[in-house]
């Protein structure tokens, strides 16, 4: 459980950690199992349920006894999307550049130890990646989060992950020198790349947002292996994920 931070209303802290931890499972939850995840005293846990289902934050199953994240969650989540400034700046970019290069692409910020998808393009492709808008990944795991990554010295990155990296794939760089000598990487040639870390069978380029600094906004390209061992459309995409960064870069400078 996460401990309450200091000058923390107690009440307050509780309600966005049960909802933080009711977000992060696409299965219902019981009542013992957030129980157990929080520790919370079971009445007041119960009690906290009730008053958040009967104003839409969590939903109940049919028998009443799961737990899940509600419709008013997304209401407040869409109005997020709705009113940031480099989403709506993304939007044109993202386009342009999906339909340059027939990939999916993507918009994606850091956040803490994680990546959280703000915009996804879809490649009209039948064979294509599919990202939900709201999806949160480990940064270790994806070339979004390594170019971002990429712009924090390695005792930066080292206090932000945590101490185990836990593999996605069988291709997940789970080795902490390995991860800073990928990063060392980036830096030098100002993108970065992976191949079936994150998803298996799909390959990403991407390059941060230099708006502002350290970045915290990327953009990227995902490409199933049978395109990307193009090398014609695999520089193709490489070279317009560049092009586009930069453009968006310069945008959203202030």
């Amino acid at each position: 459980m996460v401990p309450v931070a200091s000058g923390a209303v107690k009440s307050a802290d509780r309600t966005i950690e049960l909802l933080e931890l009711l977000a992060g499972y696409s299965e219902p939850l019981t009542l013992s199992e957030i129980h157990r995840e929080l520790s919370y005293p079971k009445s007041s846990l119960f009690v906290l349920l009730r008053t958040l289902v009967a104003r839409g934050w969590v939903e109940t199953d049919r028998r009443g006894t799961g737990y899940s994240i509600g419709v008013r969650a997304l209401l407040v989540g869409t109005s997020y999307l709705d009113r940031d400034p480099v989403i709506r700046a993304a939007t044109r970019v993202l386009e342009e550049l999906r339909t340059e290069v027939n990939e999916t692409v993507h918009l994606a910020r850091l956040d803490g130890a994680d990546v959280v998808y703000l915009a996804s393009r879809e490649s009209a492709h039948h064979l294509r990646l599919t990202s939900r808008v709201g999806r949160r990944v480990p940064a270790y795991a994806t070339a979004l989060g390594k170019a971002l990554l990429a712009g924090r010295t390695d005792a930066e990155v080292d206090a932000l992950l945590p101490a185990k990296l836990e593999p996605l794939t069988p291709q997940t760089v789970t080795d902490r020198a390995a991860l800073f000598a990928e990063l060392a990487l980036v830096r030098e040639r100002g993108y970065a790349t992976e191949r079936g870390q994150n998803t298996p069978g799909l390959g990403c380029f991407a390059v941060a947002l230099e708006y502002r600094l350290p970045p915290i906004d990327a953009i990227s390209c995902s490409v199933p292996y049978a395109r990307l061992d193009d090398p014609g459309h695999a520089a193709q995409v490489l070279d317009a994920v560049r092009r586009h960064a930069g453009q968006l870069s310069f945008l959203l400078r202030p």
